[in-house]
């Protein structure tokens, strides 16, 4: 479906995933004309096959926290005027993450975490391992085989559900007039005179020229090579991360539980998540039957007899992460109706609804209710934060070779 000639686009969005559509939708409900131009369907997203884990997010003042709870408070009412909108429930909910670590050395490593979570104002709650078999009981014989020696609770982690929190927000965008195109590639950037000029697609049934009047690119990994056609040196590095679907015979975990970088997400209807992996593969999606039987075999000694499990599915997502751990979001400085939301690495899902307005605003005039200083498209990244890819995989390595 394309707009009209005569009903342009007040503003173009490439990129389909969590991002993009939550942008689409904030400026379609200020009573923008949207079109979103998206690469891959609805399910080939990162955004689709994220785990959905929300830490807590007391207020804070370093930028990327400062956003994240921004986002945070705002997630609660979208996911009231979503389930209004759409009759789709996100199942956003405050169940409580667990924390653990396998043995007494990675226990004491583990308690500087606590500490900061305590320090940054968010209720943590310190466990021994019989505390742990006391919050979530189908622990009790991991913890009683010695592969669970204690842990941490963050009574005010949630969880969402990707699949449908996409479903949603697709379904409020096309209720609220957005036009959205899936499958559609852009070929083509016009920039001339400081503008964005058009872009050249090509979808399944043929090739076009769209134009708006400002544009916004929000392309997730891609974000970063299209960026050079606005003149900017932004790197959004695909990192891997593939997860396993389990559906259990009935619910036995109430809380999402993290153990290191590997974690299980229950479902309320009886599925559990099993993730995840950070790989530097390139822009390959596949999975990999030895990572996924290593997420399997996690779940099994964390749950225990896992016999009368099926295993659903599996896939893999390509997280689009940035060389300091902060997100590029604001206006290109070469064109000026031009925009960037990218790089959100393992927080898009949850950094999706500040950056939405945040982007809004400034399409608007308006001073966005955040700094956004520390997130300019334009900047020269500093040295890898923790929030990082080179962190995180350093990280990752030094967890694969502990096992």
């Amino acid at each position: 479906m394309s707009l009209s000639a005569d009903r342009a686009p007040d503003c173009c969005i490439i990129g389909g995933g969590i991002i993009g559509l939550s942008i689409a939708r904030e400026l379609a409900g200020r009573g923008r004309r949207v079109r979103v131009v998206a690469r891959e369907r609805r399910r080939d997203t990162a955004s689709w096959a994220a785990a959905g884990i929300f830490p807590p997010a007391p207020a804070a003042n370093e930028p990327n926290a400062a956003l994240t709870a921004f986002s945070d408070r705002l997630h609660r009412a979208w996911a009231r005027e979503l389930r209004d909108e759409t009759g789709i429930d996100n199942e956003l909910a405050a169940c409580g993450g667990l924390h653990l670590a396998a043995d007494e050395p990675r226990l004491d490593a583990l308690r500087p975490a606590a500490a900061r979570w305590i320090a940054r104002g968010a209720r943590c709650e310190w466990l021994g391992a019989a505390g742990v078999a006391e919050a979530e009981p189908v622990l009790a014989a991991a913890v009683a085989a010695g592969r669970v020696a204690g842990g941490f609770l963050l009574p005010d982690e949630m969880r969402i559900r990707p699949p449908r929190h996409l479903e949603a927000l697709e379904a409020s965008c096309r209720g609220r007039g957005v036009v959205i195109d899936h499958e559609a590639s852009v070929t083509r950037i016009e920039v001339g005179g400081g503008r964005v000029r058009g872009l050249a697609i090509e979808t399944p049934v043929g090739r076009e020229a769209v134009t708006a009047d400002c544009y916004v690119l929000a392309a997730g990994a891609r974000t970063g090579g299209l960026a050079a056609a606005f003149g900017l040196g932004i790197e959004t590095r695909p990192i891997r991360g593939q997860i396993a679907l389990l559906r259990l015979p009935r619910q036995m975990l109430g809380r999402v539980v993290n153990r290191g970088l590997d974690y299980l997400v229950p479902r309320e209807d009886g599925r559990v998540l099993a993730g995840s992996t950070l790989e530097d593969a390139g822009f390959d999606a596949s999975t990999a039957p030895e990572e996924i039987d290593r997420l399997l075999a996690v779940a099994a000694e964390l749950l225990g007899d896992l016999s009368m499990a099926t295993v659903e599915q599996a896939w893999a997502g390509l997280r689009p992460g940035s060389v300091d751990g902060l997100p590029s979001i604001g206006r290109t400085p070469g064109c000026d109706n031009a925009y960037v939301a990218g790089g959100h690495f393992r927080a898009g899902l949850h950094q999706s609804t500040g950056t939405a307005v945040i982007v809004a605003d400034l399409i608007e005039g308006r001073r966005p209710p955040l700094d956004i200083t520390a997130f300019a498209p334009e900047r020269s990244p500093g040295p890898p934060g923790p929030d990082s890819v080179a962190a995180y995989l350093d990280r990752a390595a030094a967890e694969r070779g502990r096992r």
